[in-house]
């Protein structure tokens, strides 16, 4: 543990941090406010009379500024000074730069018309910002609300990390549990259990004070009381020797499919629904991890294979195909589609195979719209029906029940089925040769070449594999819908998935399932609804700005795969050596 010198001078700031934050804080709010976010989203209540999602989209803003200010980068063999008066007021300062620059905000609305550049620049906005009175009354509040979350954010490091912890933890808590009041009602429901919903909200929908108040309490306790119990389990977890880690993964993944299997039943239409859609983009995201994130290929027209997958099911199972319709059963169809969907991925990988970087990505994203185009081309409208699609795709029938969209339960268990193929077969592959031949072309393709290894048959390995998972994806998706379009095929399809594996982390089969669950099931896919409904309008917004984050902060992704972590991390990792002694400066390779 660092020691720690004595706290700093209260007047002992770094003024050009604190300015440089404090901007941020004001820009940020002023354009979440331009934007229409606080306006849109004040419709959903959080804590009944008190907090909005409205509301919430700027108070955050200021309390992370404030943590962030005081955070100082802590370098191995420096003394740092101890936390104390010197950062509430860093804290305090920067939080009451960006509530001044929302007075700002309100004070230009109130005396100009901007409305023509700014269509949020409206008379809802002013009121929203000076909370229902005057000018003057939103320019002192917002001083002080600004202060005072920036006040709370450097509080953080000021008090005792275990405090700090349970306070933060509660927070969070709180937090979840009024934005996914849906998911909790359902399913609380689903377990008879309602009179804990009823105690913890309100009638009209959000959190009531005493609950919010007792969940803080309660939360809180049980942080302190568990305090390091998280950690004494990972040490004993560590200390375990091979097989009876083994035998503690398969009992964790046995728990879990048997959960997977038994939620739906306790879950109604709009849950099962939801995990229905969040399904169907572990599929396709599976799919394109072994592309991406094990072969290291960016492809861009990945949405391609969907469509494959798709209009193969409609033309072979509906009567109403323009072309030929032998409705044949979903069984024999998947036999043809992994077949079709494979010679797809040869075609399209051929011609593309020896391209790297930004020519690879924008050759594969020309040929996602190219085959969506045809689709929808007169051309091919007399065999794929062209912007009218292909209607009345039969239900996939088992022989003891029939899965259709109308039933979102049944959905789920045959995307689960699909979803669990994916897995093992992404499992096994990333364990084998072409696995590892995969990661090596990822790496370093020349120096992969140069060992030995075909790069071009690994690649188009890559491509076929993927386009196969993707194809299932759009079996199933045209037997739930029970209609294709074009339009159900647009290129955003694949920017979505790709920021799904990134985020998850590439190359993890359980980073992509967490990042399409934390994603798809909160804001939703491109045209399907998540938990916050609300956040539809601000989807794509909030995808590009957790992209970048993610890119800066975290590359690895939130579940991150060991292999990708040293990849991304090895200039750290050898400066973290050469600090603690283990490496010379003349030393050109390390040994993790």
């Amino acid at each position: 543990m660092n020691e720690l010198a004595p706290p700093r001078q209260i007047l002992d700031q770094d003024w050009r941090r604190i300015l440089q934050f404090g901007s941020l804080c004001a820009l940020t709010l002023v354009f979440i406010a331009l934007i229409g976010m606080p306006v849109q989203l004040d419709t959903r209540i959080l804590i009944r009379r008190h907090l909005s999602l409205g509301y919430l989209s700027l108070i955050w803003i200021p309390m992370i500024m404030g943590y962030l200010v005081s955070k100082e980068l802590v370098l191995e063999g420096i003394i740092s000074a101890k936390k104390g008066p010197r950062d509430l007021l860093a804290g305090a300062l920067t939080g009451m730069i960006g509530g001044a620059g929302l007075s700002l905000l309100a004070v230009l609305i109130n005396n100009f018309d901007l409305r023509d550049p700014l269509l949020n620049w409206s008379p809802q906005t002013l009121e929203q910002l000076n909370f229902g009175n005057g000018i003057g009354f939103g320019i002192g509040i917002w001083l002080l609300i600004g202060g005072a979350l920036g006040i709370f954010g450097s509080a953080l490091h000021v008090l005792p990390a275990l405090t700090a912890k349970a306070v933060g933890v509660a927070l969070m808590t709180v937090a979840l549990v009024s934005i996914l009041e849906t998911a909790i009602t359902d399913l609380l429901e689903g377990f008879r259990l309602t009179f804990i919903t009823d105690s913890l909200y309100a009638k009209r929908g959000g959190l009531s004070v005493v609950s919010t108040i007792v969940l803080v309490v309660f939360v809180a306790l049980v942080t302190v009381l568990a305090a390091g119990q998280g950690d004494a389990l990972r040490v004993k977890y560590d200390a375990l020797d091979a097989p009876r880690r083994k035998s503690a993964n398969l009992t964790m993944s046995f728990a879990g499919v048997i959960a997977l299997l038994l939620l739906p039943l306790f879950l109604g239409k709009i849950m099962n629904e939801l995990l229905a859609n969040v399904g169907l983009f572990v599929l396709l995201a599976l799919g394109l991890n072994i592309v991406v994130g094990l072969a290291g290929i960016l492809d861009l027209g990945y949405v391609a294979f969907f469509a494959v997958g798709g209009y193969t099911t409609a033309v072979l199972t509906s009567p109403n195909s323009p072309w030929i319709s032998p409705e044949l059963h979903f069984g024999i169809v998947i036999l043809i589609v992994i077949v079709i969907a494979a010679m797809i991925g040869l075609a399209v990988g051929a011609p593309v195979i020896r391209m790297r970087g930004d020519y690879l990505a924008i050759v594969t994203l020309g040929f996602g719209e190219i085959i969506r185009l045809l689709f929808l081309s007169d051309w091919l409208s007399p065999y794929f029906g062209g912007a009218q699609g292909i209607t009345n795709i039969p239900p996939v029938d088992l022989g003891f029940a029939e899965v259709k969209g109308s039933d979102p339960r049944s959905v789920f268990y045959l995307v689960l089925f699909f979803c669990a193929i994916a897995i093992y077969i992404s499992w096994r592959l990333q364990g084998s040769r072409l696995g590892r031949a995969w990661m090596a072309i990822r790496e370093d393709e020349k120096v992969a070449e140069a060992m030995g290894i075909n790069t071009v048959n690994a690649k188009l390995m890559a491509f076929v594999v993927g386009a196969i998972l993707a194809s299932f994806s759009g079996a199933v998706f045209a037997a739930k819908v029970g209609s294709i379009f074009p339009s159900s095929f647009l290129i955003l399809v694949s920017i979505i998935i790709l920021v799904v594996v990134i985020v998850g982390g590439m190359g993890n089969i359980t980073g992509v399932i967490v990042g399409a669950v934390v994603l798809i099931g909160v804001l939703g896919g491109p045209k399907q609804p998540g938990l916050l409904q609300e956040l539809g309008t601000f989807k794509l917004l909030i995808y590009g700005a957790l992209l970048v984050f993610m890119m800066l902060k975290r590359p690895e992704g939130l579940v991150p795969n060991a292999r990708r972590s040293h990849e991304l991390h090895q200039e750290e990792f050898l400066q973290d050596a050469w600090l603690k002694g283990i490496v010379d400066d003349d030393d050109e390779e390390v040994t993790a």
